[in-house]
């Protein structure tokens, strides 16, 4: 299978059509949208940026997963028990785009850096499911155990069952505040209602916000949108992402919870390359990269590369 490394721009328009061609084409366009594959050429991650997942449990032991860097936090189970499950399928998916094999059909962002597997979503028979989701108070618990753990990154694809009462907008906002005051980036998906407005994580000034766009870079119309997501959050690839099924096959999926992980798995492996930066610096780096001349509810677009040469340019005055 051919990487995104193995083909030049040139070579990429050249070979000719096949079904896998096809599939892995869409996904080097994709890296090539948010100019995440000169990045990934640089580096695949370091161990010591760890990512926390506060998503689903995953298959640890994929064939595809770089399991070396995959682990559980001390004192909870990781590890699908029901490989059949929404909850299993959903959070080794986006385990896959962070952390697969780079030989694999995901995107493989950064399979150096370690993943860090906190489950919020229970495990039943996909019959029985809709979207997997969790209380505030469970998400707020989430969070704070994933850096109390050591995550230097919090990947947040995850939905809410319920409005926030004002006890668990609390909950969130002290979690976030944690995040901030401990220095871990975290980065949430803005969700798929196709609404416009804010919630108590979108809104936070700390949290980075992701919507998800299409292959040309345009928001998909089921991504809510907001004046805070607008100016602090940012938009990624989220249409017929291809990524890892919890059967040993590629599945594609979408929406903002496929979105977030990209972003983050940028964040990582700018970090990777500078790993005595502070969080601060980091999102700095972020800011600087992607400012927007103009209010608006939509963010502006993942530049990978862009982030990178601003903490280059940080770091040299």
């Amino acid at each position: 299978m051919l990487t995104y490394a193995e083909l030049s721009r040139r070579e990429r328009t050249s070979i000719p059509h096949s079904p896998d061609f096809t599939r892995e084409t869409r996904a080097l366009n994709v890296l090539d949208l948010v100019n995440l594959a000169p990045l990934m050429e640089l580096t695949s991650g370091r161990p010591e940026i760890v990512i926390g997942l506060v998503d689903g449990p995953v298959v640890i032991g994929h064939p595809d997963l770089a399991g070396e860097n995959v682990r559980e936090i001390p004192g909870r189970i990781g590890a699908c028990a029901q490989a059949s499950s929404l909850a299993c399928m959903h959070g080794t998916f986006v385990a896959g785009i962070l952390c697969a094999k780079r030989s694999s059909a995901a995107p493989a962002i950064c399979p150096g850096c370690t993943l860090l597997v906190r489950p919020i979503f229970s495990e039943t028979p996909v019959a029985e499911e809709l979207i997997p989701s969790a209380t505030p108070e469970e998400l707020a618990a989430a969070i704070i155990e994933c850096i109390d753990a050591g995550a230097r990154l919090v990947n947040l694809s995850a939905a809410l069952a319920q409005v926030p009462s004002a006890k668990g907008e609390r909950a969130l906002g002290q979690a976030l505040d944690h995040a901030a005051n401990r220095g871990v980036i975290v980065v949430a998906a803005a969700g798929n209602q196709g609404t416009v407005g804010s919630t108590a994580i979108t809104r936070h000034p700390w949290a980075i916000a992701v919507i998800a766009c299409d292959g040309r870079g345009r928001p998909l119309s089921e991504s809510n949108l907001g004046n805070s997501i607008g100016r602090r959050g940012l938009s990624a690839p989220g249409e017929s992402i291809t990524s890892l099924g919890t059967d040993s096959k590629a599945v594609p999926s979408g929406g903002t919870s496929v979105a977030a992980p990209f972003v983050t798995g940028a964040v990582a492996l700018v970090w990777s390359e500078f790993p005595d930066a502070r969080a601060g610096e980091i999102r700095l780096a972020v800011t600087k990269a992607h400012a927007q001349r103009r209010p608006t509810v939509v963010p502006a677009l993942l530049n990978a590369s862009a982030i990178h040469a601003a903490m280059r340019e940080f770091r040299s005055t």
